[in-house]
């Protein structure tokens, strides 16, 4: 799943299954934390490699197959980790849950239709916007306007101004496919941060749970009884790893050990190291204008989460 954070805002949510309900540490160290940040830097590097791989299984799996292997088998290993059933659910739990995985499920599912279309860094950058957007809106300083514009800018560089039929002009699909990934991720931190609150740690199963009773479906729809090949299933494991499951317990130690201003801008470098994997795994070469576009959205976020407060980390 994607990674979903506040940009500062609130407290950091679990991309693509993060950890809702974990606080970061108050305090930051006064020696470099080597650690957390060696292991939120791999939990970047495991995702994007994770969904680099997927996409090679596109051609025969699917977007949507893939999409539905990876959050379904999320699904049971946060079920079985987490155990949701010791808790004692009540019928007025049902609205926000189901809010919380519909707008889980279809936010993984349409980054994965993006991947499919447009460059994976891209996609990244894209989907970005969503939660900076949600961060900007809830804080009034002037120096926002800046990220905004920088936001702006790195966006509209992506864009394919000069013409549909231009070389190199990406397709405006995936372009909107990745969009609506970043308004489901700002709706996503939105609900995620009631949903946190009030049910703790059983958010993020229940939650998983639904999205993969929305996803499913459509990769039915896709593949048919096809979604069910053996052969699939190690394959699915493996995205489900490195995309999830790894990148998760990296992120739960990051978590405890960082301040979250410092967790924010470290996780705004993911654009750039999805660009990277693209490249290495799936030859996917950046235009120089699409590095400039990525590295403003960058920026963007980085500034957001460093201008947040000057004080003490909540």
């Amino acid at each position: 799943m994607r990674r979903y954070h506040g940009f500062g805002h609130g407290p950091p949510y679990p991309v693509r299954a993060r950890a809702l309900f974990l606080q970061p540490c108050p305090s930051a160290r006064l020696t470099f934390p080597f650690r957390p940040v060696a292991a939120l830097m791999g939990s970047l590097v495991s995702l994007c490699v994770g969904t680099s791989f997927a996409k090679t299984l596109f051609p025969q799996m699917g977007a949507e197959g893939i999409s539905a292997y990876r959050i379904g088998l999320a699904a049971l290993l946060l079920v079985v980790v987490l155990r949701p059933w010791r808790r004692r659910w009540q019928s007025s739990d049902l609205p926000p849950l189901a809010l919380y995985g519909v707008t889980l499920g279809c936010m993984n599912l349409l980054f994965y239709m993006a991947i499919g279309r447009i460059p994976l860094g891209l996609a990244i950058a894209i989907e970005f916007t969503g939660p900076l957007a949600v961060a900007l809106w809830t804080s009034h300083r002037k120096l926002d306007l800046l990220w905004v514009a920088l936001a702006a800018t790195g966006l509209a560089l992506i864009l394919p101004l000069q013409g549909l039929q231009a070389a190199g002009a990406l397709d405006m699909v995936g372009i909107a496919f990745a969009l609506a990934a970043g308004a489901c991720w700002a709706l996503y931190i939105v609900v995620g941060q009631h949903v946190a609150h009030r049910y703790g740690q059983s958010a993020t199963p229940m939650g998983m749970l639904t999205a993969t009773l929305v996803v499913l479906p459509v990769a039915l729809a896709q593949s048919g009884s096809a979604l069910f090949r053996l052969e699939w299933l190690w394959p699915g494991l493996v995205v489900a790893a490195l995309s999830s499951a790894l990148p998760y317990a990296l992120e739960m130690y990051a978590l405890r050990q960082l301040p979250k201003r410092s967790f924010s801008i470290l996780l705004s470098l993911e654009p750039a190291v999805g660009a990277v994997a693209g490249w290495i795994i799936l030859s996917e070469a950046l235009t120089p204008q699409q590095w400039l576009a990525i590295g403003l959205v960058m920026t963007a976020s980085m500034g957001s989460a460093w201008s947040v407060r000057t004080g003490p980390d909540r």
